[in-house]
């Protein structure tokens, strides 16, 4: 079903979508859907106003020709046109969920009017026995920074939107209530983070509904606008949201007993699996945390990957800030493992591992094997990889004793050893510890 959509400030590239200004002259509530990302509109009041004394931005609607005034009209106009697309027209607003900002106060005789990012929205109130969900009078848009998301099992197509761009999902903001009302009994929850804040919500107002949702990242705006079209599309031929009373459970039709329990027994089965799915996906990400070394980089990826490689083969390893160090009963020695960008690692790593060694022998602790790991062409497959290293450190890692070895070969090594972990690995310790210049797989005897 085609819809008339509106994207206010919110760049979406599609040809069915207009465009506007958050103080711009259309109507909202002359859309079907409407997308809005308040993230610019207080910047109306930030580049013309200065902070006070106390870090708050004031303005006197006697003194500032006319801006306080304008700005509230401004919000009061847009949250009129927001509740009649919402309640009358039975429309979708979607908006993006992003901290409050910076709020404006606007002094009067009898008061202060604060403004932020959200003074438009529209108000409603859901009340069942014993609970009520004022929005967005309770809400609190807290600023939060974070990409882990987890979405909601619903029937919403916007948590199939938030599903399909999991991997770009980074929220800037999180949604609470102050009065902590439980919020699934009156609204669809669509994702979490990792400790349960609200990241996306659809919340009813009669016929229509409110979705806030968080940013992406890296999702062209074409992408962004097709899959939001879609969302919107799908969602406005569904039924609206009606919490179910308590009471329902008493009034039952022939059959629904049998479904009610079926799918309680489902749930259960999937509860288990889900378990065991979680289980197993552990137990794959720990086996498999060896095939870094072949395609990741830096510090807190690529370097862990060739510690527990290390380990792997049977060395104590310490990892320190700059380097690795190794012992065991064959020797000790210290690592140091690059990635490059390109083809092949030039002489930078090679001149650091020197250092360190040379660190090792003046500050006393006695001279340690040089071991350089490189990785280079980490786009091409392993085995069609060109020489992973410049002739200059090779020539380097010759006269000074060290091996050079390239993540492949250390790969190798460390498959070797979890195909038979019971056997001793010395001879893999002792090949790498006596190994001077290139590395290769015949060195191990």
């Amino acid at each position: 079903m085609a819809i008339r959509t509106l994207s206010v400030d919110w760049k979406l590239d599609h040809p069915g979508v207009q465009r506007e200004d958050f103080f711009g002259r259309t109507s909202l509530s002359s859309y079907d859907a409407v997308f809005i990302d308040p993230e610019t509109i207080s910047r109306r009041w930030t580049f013309d106003v200065a902070p006070g004394g106390d870090g708050a931005r004031r303005t006197d609607p006697q003194q500032d020709r006319g801006l306080g005034r304008t700005l509230s009209a401004w919000m009061a106009r847009r949250r009129t046109e927001a509740d009649d697309l919402l309640k009358r027209g039975g429309g979708l607003l979607i908006c993006r969920l992003r901290p409050r900002g910076e709020p404006l106060l606007i002094g009067s005789d009898s008061g202060e009017e604060r403004l932020d990012r959200y003074s438009w929205l529209p108000s409603v109130s859901l009340v069942d026995r014993q609970h009520q969900l004022a929005f967005p009078v309770n809400g609190r848009f807290v600023a939060r920074r974070g990409a882990d998301v987890t979405v909601e099992e619903c029937d919403s197509p916007f948590a199939a939107y938030l599903s399909r761009f999991a991997g770009n999902v980074a929220y800037s903001a999180v949604y609470q209530d102050l009065l902590s009302t439980p919020i699934d009994r009156f609204a669809t929850v669509l994702a979490r983070n990792r400790v349960g804040d609200i990241v996306a919500l659809e919340i009813p107002f009669d016929e229509g509904r409110l979705v806030l949702l968080p940013p992406l990242e890296g999702v062209s705006p074409a992408q962004e606008a097709e899959a939001l079209i879609e969302a919107a599309e799908s969602s406005a031929a569904r039924a609206g949201f009606f919490a179910a009373p308590d009471w329902l459970s008493a009034y039952l039709v022939p059959g629904e007993e049998d479904l009610l329990n079926e799918l309680a027994g489902l749930e259960e089965r999937h509860a288990t699996l889900s378990a065991k799915i979680e289980e197993v996906r552990g137990r794959l990400a720990e086996t498999s945390r060896f095939n870094k070394i072949l395609h990741t980089r830096g510090r807190f990826s690529y370097v862990p990957a060739v510690a527990e490689s290390m380990r792997t083969l049977g060395f104590e390893v310490e990892e320190e800030a700059d380097a690795l160090r190794l012992r065991s009963e064959e020797g000790d020695a210290l690592v140091v493992a690059a990635a490059a960008e390109g083809n092949a690692v030039g002489l930078p790593p090679y001149r650091h591992l020197l250092a360190t060694v040379d660190r090792a022998v003046t500050d006393g602790e006695g001279h340690h094997k040089g071991i350089l790991v490189v990785s280079g062409s980490r786009e091409l497959d392993p085995k069609r990889r060109p020489t992973q290293f410049s002739p200059e450190v090779l020539r380097g890692c010759q006269s000074q004793g060290f091996c050079l070895i390239s993540s492949y070969a250390l790969f190798k090594l460390v498959q070797s050893a979890l195909a038979d972990r019971k056997a001793d690995h010395a001879p893999a310790r002792r090949a790498l510890l006596e190994c001077d210049g290139e590395f290769r797989s015949s060195d191990v005897s």
